[in-house]
């Protein structure tokens, strides 16, 4: 096999890499959430976690064919284990997105860029989680302004 050849298969498999992302919505960031996902290359790839109220508000997201999509209905999830509360805003989604950055983001060879949609609450967990947990870089993560939940790019 040529340099030359090798060297092209070595800048695809680069470019991926740096397209790697964590993202997270709820119900109420749909149109946020598909507007993102229409700025990414085709060769992006990563997960998407959307937390909705219930079942039938599953509905059909266009992603990247390398990007998982995970709907989370609330509905049939509980709350805090033991509790036997039901499962509140955002708490499905933080689950589901530290559990997966647990597993995911000890690899430091593959950059991911995390991008999160949801509401605050889940939002602040999965901030709390990556940056204090995993001491992922928070430069890394963004989250809407409002939230106050990471260092302005001043």
């Amino acid at each position: 096999m040529s340099t030359e050849l090798r060297s092209g298969r070595a800048q695809r498999r680069a470019a991926r890499l740096r397209s790697h992302h964590l993202v997270t919505a709820d119900e109420n960031s749909l149109l946020e959430l598909e507007t993102f996902l229409a700025t990414l290359p085709l060769c992006a790839s990563g997960r998407v976690f959307i937390e909705v109220a219930d079942a039938t508000d599953i509905g059909v997201i266009d992603a990247p064919a390398r990007m998982t999509v995970t709907w989370l209905a609330r509905s049939s999830r509980s709350g805090a284990p033991g509790s036997g509360r039901s499962c509140t805003p955002g708490t499905a989604l933080a689950r589901a997105a530290c559990a997966w950055a647990d597993e995911m983001l000890c690899d430091s060879e593959l950059p991911t860029h995390v991008t999160l949609l949801g509401g605050y609450l889940g939002t602040a967990d999965i901030v709390e989680h990556l940056t204090g947990s995993l001491d992922f870089p928070a430069e890394m993560i963004s989250a809407p302004e409002r939230f106050g939940l990471l260092p302005s790019a001043n």
